[in-house]
């Protein structure tokens, strides 16, 4: 047998996925958290059973990107303007206030201001997956936190976009073509989303209609639109998250979309347990004690600050203060994007090793943190109280 096939990986990670969700269940543990630690355990810098970490952790990507494509499906463009419009105001301030947060922690503990200044960029985002993984589909996306949340995490992506795209011109030497490649990427959005509705009007609706009783073919039809459009965006600058939103929201006006939705979940949880794995196997425990007692601080205060920012930028938005709470928990992380951030960083040698280590080591441990905090305490699918399960 070859031990470092594919077949071989998957076996060891769905197996050990099955295991470790067994002791998780049974221990009244999150489900998220058994995925990180069997990455953790068997990955590169565990037991070395798996090694292979871009392959799975590209592979992973696929699951967020039908995540954002589901969430779509559950919204429509009318609605979604409106929140856009709401949240805007809140993602510039939260963000400015976490960059100035997670830029001041290394600085205090003698980091270089470049350095610094990244690693603070890395902080402004929430992770998309903990927020729409633990948001409740039937009782939350049409309530006023779901289109918020939606909103507020769409707009970190394109400020993410931003980010990304200038450390990979730092990183090339300054290109002066950076500032309008931006602008291009920014304004090919609503060039994009215009095309991927008269797309759906003419040409996929009519479809969807003449053939709606062959199931394979619409869940076909589905996943090629969704990884279409998806490329589109990337290949215009933008993210393939944004550009699998839109496929999903152009397409949540047909009276299918529900079915789409329904037998999708069980393709995107698949992809979002391989996703899970590589956030914890790329991480390196024994390399832990280098940066200890600057993840220890700067997580504390993501868990603290980001909750609390939200609730009184939503308190000015005139919102409730249960739901400012809700939100900002459920938000209270740093995101996937943060890590690309610190492997694009230190790829291009614009940080240190250590300033790496510190942004993935404190956005495992607020990922860690944070699904406990919304699952032990708000509604979720995965909640261990059947008081607080919902779906």
């Amino acid at each position: 047998m070859e031990f470092s096939s594919i077949t071989f990986s998957f076996f060891l990670i769905f197996t050990g996925a099955a295991v470790f969700a067994s002791i998780a269940l049974y221990t009244r543990q999150p489900l998220i958290i058994a995925y990180i630690a069997l990455g953790a355990c068997i990955g590169p810098y565990g037991l070395s059973l798996v090694t292979d970490l871009a392959l799975l952790s590209d592979i992973g990507h696929v699951g967020i990107i039908f995540l954002l494509f589901l969430l779509g499906l559950d919204m429509q463009p009318q609605s979604l303007w409106t929140t856009l419009r709401k949240s805007t105001v809140v993602a510039l301030f939260s963000s400015l206030i976490f960059l100035a947060m997670g830029s001041a922690v290394p600085l205090l503990f003698g980091y270089t201001f470049q350095d610094s200044l990244v690693i603070g960029a890395a902080m402004m985002f929430s992770s998309t997956i903990i927020g729409i993984k633990l948001l409740p589909t039937t009782v939350l996306h049409h309530r006023y936190i779901g289109e918020l949340m939606v909103g507020l995490l769409l707009l970190q992506d394109l400020l993410a976009i931003i980010v990304l795209m200038v450390l990979l011109s730092a990183s090339t030497g300054g290109d002066s073509s950076m500032g309008s490649e931006l602008a291009v990427s920014l304004l090919s959005l609503p060039l994009l989303a215009g095309a991927a509705l008269l797309i759906v009007r003419y040409i996929l609706l009519p479809l969807i209609t003449r053939f709606d009783r062959f199931h394979e073919y619409i869940f076909l039809l589905a996943i090629g639109w969704c990884l279409g459009v998806a490329e589109a965006a990337q290949a215009l600058g933008l993210s393939a998250e944004i550009g699998a939103f839109i496929a999903g929201i152009t397409i949540a006006t047909s009276p299918i979309s529900q079915y789409i939705a329904v037998n999708l979940k069980p393709l995107r949880d698949f992809f979002l347990i391989l996703f899970f794995f590589s956030v914890g196997a790329r991480f390196d425990l024994a390399l832990l004690h280098q940066v200890l007692a600057p993840t220890l601080l700067l997580s504390a205060l993501v868990l603290g600050i980001k909750p609390t920012v939200y609730r009184y930028l939503l308190k000015g938005s005139s919102e409730n203060r249960s739901l400012g709470w809700d939100l900002g928990f459920r938000l209270g992380q740093a995101s996937e994007f943060s890590l690309l951030i610190a492997y694009v960083a230190v790829g291009g040698a614009l940080i240190s090793e250590q300033a790496s280590l510190l942004i993935q080591a404190t956005t495992i441990l607020t990922l860690l943190a944070s699904s406990y905090i919304v699952v032990l305490n708000y509604p979720t699918p995965i909640a261990i109280s059947d008081r607080l399960r919902r779906d």
